[in-house]
């Protein structure tokens, strides 16, 4: 019998490095190939148990001494609309996403390089070249997709795409159980929409659609400034000892 790769994957531990979220600390990671014909139904699994994609590789923390990432999804049919966030949706009805294959453009890579440079300057990611990008965005194994959001134009309604510049960028696998958010960008200087939070609301929205239960979101990490958007969107599940449970609201 065949066996392919992805039925018995070999798992493997990064060395130390500085933590990207939390000053002071050292990062771990336990990574694993996306490869062959089971890679979808693995990514599937690791992400439900925590683990991230980037590229073709599946990875989660595995610090010794630090348990302050956790995974977070949101319920898609219990999402509660705040009146801040059912304004930000309403602001951004001009703006459309179009479902595209996951292919690279000069377009997206430039909008990558001028949110890099707005938001995360010091970020590792602003090292990377067109070469790079178009790994990340092309590099899989699993079901995958770009979706490209744009102002809406005459013809939206026909061809469901947007028209004008690219606005935002979200690099999305489609789970059996829900839509994972791998990366997402989008223009900085953009005004009167919070393009970032539409994007998500966006994926709930097309979550709903497809009647998938959860948009994962990656991790949370409590006093990393860059994740504190993330609380907003509720009820949400943690991933702790005890598997995918709903935090005390008393902790944010």
């Amino acid at each position: 019998m065949t066996r392919h790769p992805t039925e018995h994957p070999q798992f493997y531990l990064t060395a130390p490095a500085p933590c990207p979220y939390l000053e002071g600390r050292q990062e771990r990671k336990v990574f694993t190939h996306l490869i062959g014909h089971h890679a979808t139904a693995l990514n599937d699994v690791l992400t439900q148990g925590g683990f991230r994609r980037s590229q073709n590789i599946a990875y989660r923390p595995a610090c010794e001494s630090c348990r302050a990432c956790i995974s977070v999804r949101v319920r898609v049919d219990d999402f509660q609309w705040t009146r801040s966030l059912r304004r930000q949706w309403k602001q951004g009805a001009d703006i459309i996403g179009a479902r595209l294959p996951p292919s690279p453009s000069a377009e997206q890579y430039d909008l990558f390089q001028a949110y890099l440079r707005a938001r995360h300057e010091n970020g590792g990611m602003t090292e990377m070249s067109v070469l790079d990008y178009a790994m990340m965005v092309e590099d899989t194994h699993v079901e995958t997709m770009v979706i490209e959001y744009r102002r809406r134009g005459p013809d939206s309604f026909i061809t469901g795409a947007g028209e004008g510049p690219l606005l935002g960028v979200a690099l999305t696998d489609q789970l059996a159980d829900g839509l994972s958010m791998v990366y997402s960008f989008f223009d900085p200087d953009v005004q009167g929409v919070g393009l970032g939070t539409y994007m998500i609301l966006d994926h709930i929205e097309r979550a709903r659609r497809l009647r998938l239960p959860y948009v994962y979101l990656g991790y949370w990490v409590e006093g990393s400034e860059k994740m504190a958007y993330k609380a907003r969107f509720k009820p949400q599940e943690h991933l702790g000892p005890e598997g995918w449970t709903e935090p005390d609201p008393l902790l944010g």
